[in-house]
């Protein structure tokens, strides 16, 4: 995968730096993109410290203005950019009766409106090249559903459906179109954030998939780097669960 540019969102900590980490050990060049600057920066000069390429990018994905920065930077210094990991995204834990308009909106504007301006931004490289890959970060809520979460799982739903159709419409150019629905991953912001404010219980959410262990952001990053090879040249328009089992 030398030679290929690869831009991963949300991916100054969590899951995104796992992705990172693990594209980059493939030599493949990375756009580390994170509204958190300074954790990005420290994620690039690791891949950097370890031989790889990288690149410290800072933006809100739901802003176009940010993100077409932030591409054209990562193609003027590092390349065209053929591979895109929409793994950035906001989370919450409210009743469905209290969910305000405001919330909903908020979470449509960054886990769906979010992965459409990424995905749109650096489309223009992968027809140019007839290649491709998009690899989508969904979540096992939006297939079997998830109390306190229904703005959250619609989200994430979103996202399935649109990898589907992405899959069917970028196809013949080249370029497939995965998605991957996590269960909850440990070492993250967004599982503390889930433990938290959702009070649920660890032991009990290990407990209630066939593998009796949390996911780690590892087991994520590893799934995606086969998904962006060459390899899954023939895999589009797939959900690929890792999760444990939890949902099979």
């Amino acid at each position: 995968m030398s030679g290929r540019v690869a831009l991963v969102t949300g991916a100054a900590s969590g899951i995104g730096a796992a992705i990172a980490r693990r594209l980059a050990r493939d030599g493949i060049a990375i756009g580390v993109l994170d509204i958190l600057i300074d954790d990005a920066t420290k994620v690039a000069e690791e891949i950097r410290g370890a031989g790889g390429r990288a690149l410290a990018l800072q933006a809100s994905i739901a802003n176009r203005a940010g993100v077409r920065a932030a591409v054209a930077r990562l193609r003027a210094e590092l390349g065209p950019v053929t591979i895109v990991v929409n793994n950035a995204g906001i989370t919450g834990f409210v009743p469905f009766k209290d969910i305000t308009e405001e919330m909903w909106d908020t979470m449509m504007e960054v886990n769906v409106k979010g992965a459409v301006i990424v995905t749109q931004e650096v489309l223009p490289d992968m027809e140019a090249a007839g290649w491709g890959r998009i690899v989508n970060i969904s979540s096992s809520s939006a297939q079997s559903g998830a109390p306190l979460m229904a703005h959250y799982s619609a989200s994430k739903g979103a996202i399935i459906a649109l990898t589907q159709t992405l899959a069917v419409e970028l196809g013949p150019l080249g370029i497939t179109c995965n998605n991957i629905p996590p269960r909850f991953v440990m070492n993250t912001v967004m599982s503390e954030k889930a433990f938290k404010d959702s009070h649920l219980s660890l032991q009990a959410s290990i407990e209630a998939g066939p593998i009796k262990r949390a996911g780690e952001p590892e087991d994520i990053a590893g799934a995606c780097a086969w998904l962006v090879s060459d390899e899954a040249g023939y895999v589009t328009g797939q959900t690929i669960g890792v999760n444990g089992g939890r949902y099979i």
